[in-house]
């Protein structure tokens, strides 16, 4: 071999390594100062104690926002993926004059039209509306969000299913609802399953919009309060962040393990060819 590509191999092994540690050091330290007695911002091998999740269970507010952020995921995610299977089986199967200029629209204004943005006008609006410190105007802001992309993702799983077995169900005597639950919707099952871990992980990290809506600490869900686990001279708590950092990540580890064994995340239908 050319000693001028053995250089190039050696180089480009070194950077990988350094790249894979500079993403590693971040998870090491939240598997390892959970369980560490005098946690720091560096990484070293622990004192092993439980003391930390102790005091991040008695904490008034660490578990109580988890619960919040868990309502908040829920209802956008049950939301998002129930509007986007039905707007996206109107835009697969109903010609509309412009449906695709439509679609590719919405798309691109909810690219451009960020949520930093657009947060003025959504305020507004949503004291106008009475839901500034309501969880559910949060979820409400969220699925708005999240809808245009959702509905761009589960259209291309829509269209996949062929609509020879939907005339077969009409023959038979079905409605439009029963085809769409019993017959598009099961064929669309990893489609829908990819919308739902989309939307919840997008939703579990939204720091932003609970942020500027939610007043009330009890309210809060674990993205915001994470920011204000201080201790009583106004450092960060770093007996409390570990573990309640470490809690925050295993709803979100724990449902793509599940929907990967269950769908193995197939971006495609139930259709083989």
């Amino acid at each position: 071999m050319r000693p001028g590509y053995v250089v190039r191999r050696i180089g480009f092994y070194v950077l990988i390594c350094a790249i894979t540690l500079f993403f590693a050091v971040p998870m090491l330290w939240i598997a390892s100062a959970p369980f560490d007695a005098s946690p720091g911002l560096g990484v070293h091998w622990p004192d092993w104690t439980l003391e930390n999740i102790r005091k991040t269970l008695d904490h008034p507010y660490a578990m109580h926002s988890m619960l919040n952020s868990l309502l908040i995921c829920v209802t956008t995610a049950i939301a998002v993926t129930a509007f986007a299977a039905l707007a996206s089986y109107a835009l697969s199967r109903v010609r509309i004059p412009g449906r695709d200029a439509l679609l590719y629209g919405l798309l691109l204004l909810s690219s451009v039209v960020t949520g930093t943005a657009a947060m003025v006008p959504i305020f507004v609006m949503m004291f106008q509306l009475g839901l500034i410190d309501s969880r559910f105007g949060v979820a409400l802001v969220m699925t708005g969000g999240l809808l245009p992309a959702a509905i761009f993702i589960l259209k291309d799983f829509v269209d996949a299913v062929p609509k020879s077995y939907e005339e077969s169900a009409r023959v038979f005597g079905a409605s439009t609802g029963q085809i769409l639950r019993d017959v598009v919707l099961p064929v669309a099952r990893p489609g829908l399953a990819t919308i739902m871990v989309w939307a919840f992980v997008n939703s579990w990290g939204n720091f932003l919009v609970p942020f500027l809506l939610i007043r009330s600490i009890d309210k809060q869900p674990g993205a915001v309060l994470m920011q204000t686990l201080t201790d009583e001279g106004g450092s960060v708590n770093l007996q409390v962040l570990p573990v309640f950092s470490l809690l925050f990540s295993i709803p979100v580890v724990v449902l793509y393990l599940l929907v990967n064994s269950r769908y193995g995340f197939r971006f495609h239908g139930g259709i083989k060819s």
